[in-house]
Parts: C-alpha cells; structure tokens; sequence
C-alpha cells in the first residue's frame, strides 16, 4: 500500500492537477509523507515543492480517503490518498518534478490516475460540476 496525501483545491468549478516529468497522467498535488512527518506536514511540504505555494496550516482540513490501482505501479499495488483542502498563498506553478500544472473539470476525467478519478468521483459524485 502506497500512502499519499493531497490537497484539493477548486476554483471556478476545476481542480487544481499537476503532471510529472515523464509521465502521462494528471494527478491531484501532494505525495507520500517522509518517515515521522504528519499528514499535514507532508501536505506542506509537498505543496511548496511541487507547485510553489504556501498552504495556511489553520485552514488544513480533512476531505475525504480513496483507495485505488497505483498508476504505472507493478499490478496489485494499491495507493491510499487521504485529501485535505486548504487555502493558501502565492499562485500554483510547476516546480522540480512537476512538468505542468491544469486546472481540470469533470471531462478531464480520463486524464488522471485512477487514484485521481476516484477523487474527482467524490468532488462530482454526478459527473458533473
């Protein structure tokens, strides 16, 4: 089981996305905690590396866990991502592994890792905004 923790953010109706260096989907900014780092700290630090932005550690709050196939992992691998939101300050740009930042809507669907779209499932339920 891969652990993970990720930030939701929405505005205008999209989530926030962020795509790797090499890779071939979108996912929801965040990443696997260090050893004997919290959720949250991780969420931070994560968020500062990936996307250039400070997140409020006072406004952090849990959202909701989905369990999923890790994308381009061996079959069997299952990834568990705990989401947060959070307001934050600075604007979203990709920085060291991030290649790309979108702001995505339900018709992006397909574009994302399975973890993803289990989230964007919970965001909208109904396939749509």
């Amino acid at each position: 089981m891969i652990e993970k923790v990720a930030w939701i953010r929405l505005e205008n109706g999209r989530v926030l996305a962020a795509r790797s260096r090499g890779k071939d989907a979108y996912y929801l900014p965040g990443g696997k905690p260090e050893p004997g780092e919290s959720a949250h700290e991780a969420l931070i630090r994560e968020i500062r590396e990936e996307l250039g932005v400070d997140l409020l550690p006072e406004t952090i709050a849990p959202a909701f866990t989905v369990r999923a196939p890790a994308h381009g992992a061996p079959a069997g691998t299952e990834v568990r991502m705990t989401c947060f939101t959070a307001d934050h300050s600075g604007t979203p740009a990709p920085r060291g592994e991030i290649a790309e930042v979108a702001w995505l809507s339900p018709a992006d669907r397909a574009r994302t890792s399975r973890a993803t779209r289990a989230a964007l499932d919970r965001i909208w339920p109904h396939g749509e905004e």
